[in-house]
């Protein structure tokens, strides 16, 4: 296992800074969860328990899916065991805060808010955003919604769009089971939500004949976070650094065809950029 300073070190050199004592002292002194990860040889990750298959209990009780991949993933780039920590959307900030985890990995959107009070970590991992399930063949593009009846979700802030961008007729639900079963029942001819929503259920093979026909209106990146102080220590730089190189090699794409997931524009142009990136530097 590396020392901390052996760590530190190759977090500086990647970074490109100038490895004087007070650039070591400076990076010392944003590790403090990093060292004590180390110490203890186990990293707590908090995961979702309910969100699959980026994270969910398995018959057995033990938590699985993508991001408990990616999480155990981390821990195994430190040298260190995984320890994954059942968290809600409620209290994972608070959790981080807390130290009673080191690290998010919970399906969290990268919001101006969230970097007041957590090191969001970049680039993010994952991303989702409004798109459309619908039957196989019924839309082809966004422009296909216009006058058609368009199930919803009540209260979800981006619901207008659909209106107000591409002139459909908004028909909101109170919950998800209801406005899909309107669109499985043929009430309308598309469910307007989440697309990573879409992917799970897509994926679970209860929709048989049904599709995500369009990309996402916009997306909004999913990130890892760390206490607030270390987004530009040792430790944000090594996780900046190994999400990257999932961007780069494919890791999570490979993660979302493992899981059955559908393709998404954003995971593959983040690996088409990177990779030119590297391409374009070994040029």
């Amino acid at each position: 296992m590396k020392t901390m300073m052996a760590m530190i070190t190759t977090v500086a050199i990647a970074a490109g800074s100038s490895f004087a004592p007070t650039s070591l002292r400076a990076q010392e002194n944003n590790a403090e969860t990093l060292s004590a990860v180390m110490e203890r040889g186990v990293l707590r990750i908090g995961v979702l328990g309910a969100f699959k298959p980026w994270a969910f209990r398995a018959q057995d009780g033990t938590l699985q899916g993508i991001e408990v991949d990616l999480a155990k993933r981390v821990a195994e780039s430190l040298g260190v065991e995984a320890e994954l920590v059942e968290v809600t959307s409620a209290n994972r900030i608070q959790f981080l805060e807390q130290k009673r985890i080191d690290l998010i990995i919970g399906g969290m959107y990268d919001t101006a808010s969230r970097r007041e009070v957590v090191g969001i970590i970049e680039p993010g991992y994952w991303a989702s955003g409004p798109s459309l399930m619908a039957r196989e063949g019924a839309i082809e593009s966004w422009d296909d919604v216009a006058g058609k009846p368009i199930c919803a979700k009540q209260g979800v802030i981006y619901n207008q769009l659909i209106e107000t961008d591409f002139g459909a007729r908004l028909m909101a639900f109170a919950g998800n089971a209801e406005g899909k079963e309107a669109l499985r029942s043929g009430k309308c001819v598309a469910w307007f939500y989440d697309d990573s929503s879409i992917a799970a259920d897509l994926a679970t093979g209860d929709w048989e004949g049904f599709e995500m026909p369009v990309d996402a209106l916009f997306v909004n990146p999913w990130a890892a976070a760390v206490p607030i102080a270390e987004k530009d220590g040792a430790f944000g730089k090594i996780l900046s650094g190994l999400i990257y190189g999932w961007h780069e090699d494919g890791t999570l794409i490979g993660l979302q065809e493992e899981y059955d997931l559908q393709s998404t524009a954003w995971l593959a142009n983040m690996h088409d950029s990177f990779a030119y990136d590297r391409t374009f530097l070994a040029d």
